[in-house]
């Protein structure tokens, strides 16, 4: 007996390891399937329940209800957390992609350690590219489901604006620059690494 397609459509998004796109249910489930109509139903019965369907960057999963997060919290040390040189870059790539590391450079004003672009590719939050048109077609980087996954977001444009992270205390209110220095070289090259990339080589 076939099973019918919304719970078919429950196993499959249950089953899987990571967010599936409509083209991938549409290969699992019965031909003639009205998905958009499935997946409306099945989101509308979790609808107030411990897990809840999300729509992540065009596919669908199923997630701990938001507001359940804080209690199924566990503690634990982490055996790498992300640097501040990470953290930075991944902001970069998530505010700017496509980027090239060139641009990420850049926009910092030192070198990009390799260690930290590998740190995340490794956490799958970001990915290369298409490359640029340019002379020497550099690689550009942009970030992965993952990352919106990771950070609970549904596309790129639900990231926080300047405004929002200013008004969380994330961003400090004061203009970027307040007063020209009146020594020191304000043309230092950018090839340095930071201290916290140069201790990890």
């Amino acid at each position: 007996m076939t099973p019918a397609p919304i719970r078919l459509l429950e196993a499959l998004l249950f089953a899987a390891a990571e967010p599936l796109s409509v083209k991938d249910l549409h290969e699992r489930l019965p031909e003639g399937t009205d998905i958009g109509a499935a997946l409306m139903a099945l989101q509308g019965y979790y609808e107030g329940r411990g897990v809840v369907l999300n729509e992540i960057d065009g596919k669908w999963a199923f997630r701990t209800a938001p507001d359940l997060g804080d209690a199924l919290k566990l503690e634990r040390e982490a055996s790498k957390k992300p640097s501040r040189a990470a953290l930075e870059t991944l902001a970069i790539v998530a505010y700017h992609q496509p980027v090239t590391r060139a641009e990420i450079e850049n926009i910092r004003g030192v070198a990009t350690h390799r260690g930290t672009l590998d740190f995340l590719i490794e956490a799958g939050w970001v990915k290369p590219g298409r490359r640029r048109e340019t002379p020497g077609k550099p690689l550009t980087w942009v970030t992965t489901t993952s990352f919106l996954d990771q950070f609970c977001l549904e596309s790129i444009m639900d990231l926080p604006g300047l405004d929002d992270l200013k008004a969380s205390g994330l961003l400090d209110r004061r203009p970027a620059i307040e007063v020209i220095p009146s020594s020191g070289d304000l043309f230092a090259p950018a090839d340095r690494l930071d201290e916290e990339e140069t201790e990890d080589m």
